[in-house]
């Protein structure tokens, strides 16, 4: 491999990097605020207090994660998790971005399994899409998340009744570069894929339409 080709690789690790942290400084961010608020008309500690600390914890281990990766162009600290724990997990995180909107999330997650994967990284393509969501929705709207191990798969599908992505652009949004958002850098979508083709599972655009916009999820679960 030439020195060229080896600037480009690391330029865009650092990109995809850079944009992960911003991510999730955001969600650090957005929590103090909570925190903060709540100190000072609480004067003491209450569930939403513990909640938000738990996510900024998390917020931080997701950080540490990706500040390794600008050390390393194959990080990655897979373990055996619980799916539906760590989906649940995911899920509380994303609901950060809610800021101002009314928008509704529900999830049902009908069973779990183990699934061998870095837990930060997926946490952080879940975060991802369910933003990704979260933005495609001006004012008010839904987010629906519905999971479930069938067929040795941990199957996942997170919907939103948001702006429909275009369809002549419906086959590049996994491409490095696309966004739909003004100040997107449209690399979210395309780390959620490096990570899953990575371990052997898929991600893909199931419908966009007027009234939904569907992504569907699937990873290979341990085999007892």
């Amino acid at each position: 491999m030439n020195t060229e080709i080896s600037k480009e690789i690391m330029t865009q690790q650092i990109r995809c990097v850079s944009h992960e942290i911003r991510n999730h400084l955001s969600i650090c961010d957005m929590y103090s605020q909570i925190i903060r608020k709540n100190l000072e008309k609480e004067g003491f500690s209450n569930i939403s207090i513990n909640n938000a600390i738990d996510c900024i914890q998390k917020s931080i281990q997701i950080i540490g994660t990706n500040l390794l990766d600008l050390r390393s162009l194959n990080n990655s600290t897979e373990q055996n998790i619980d799916f539906a724990r760590t989906l649940n997990k995911g899920i509380e995180l994303s609901k950060a971005y809610i800021i101002d909107k009314n928008i509704e999330i529900n999830s049902f997650v009908k069973n779990s399994a183990n699934l061998k994967i870095d837990e930060n990284k997926f946490l952080a393509c879940i975060v991802n899409i369910v933003k990704n969501g979260i933005e495609a929705i001006e004012i008010r709207g839904k987010i629906e998340i519905l999971a479930e191990i069938k067929d040795n798969f941990a199957i996942i599908k997170i919907s939103n009744d948001g702006k429909p992505i275009p369809k002549d652009k419906q086959n590049t949004i996994f491409n490095s570069g696309y966004t739909t958002k003004k100040t997107g850098c449209g690399l979210g979508l395309a780390i959620c894929k490096k990570y899953f083709d990575s371990i052997g599972a898929e991600i893909k655009l199931t419908k966009s339409t007027k009234t939904q916009t569907q992504f569907e999820i699937r990873i290979p679960t341990i085999m007892s």
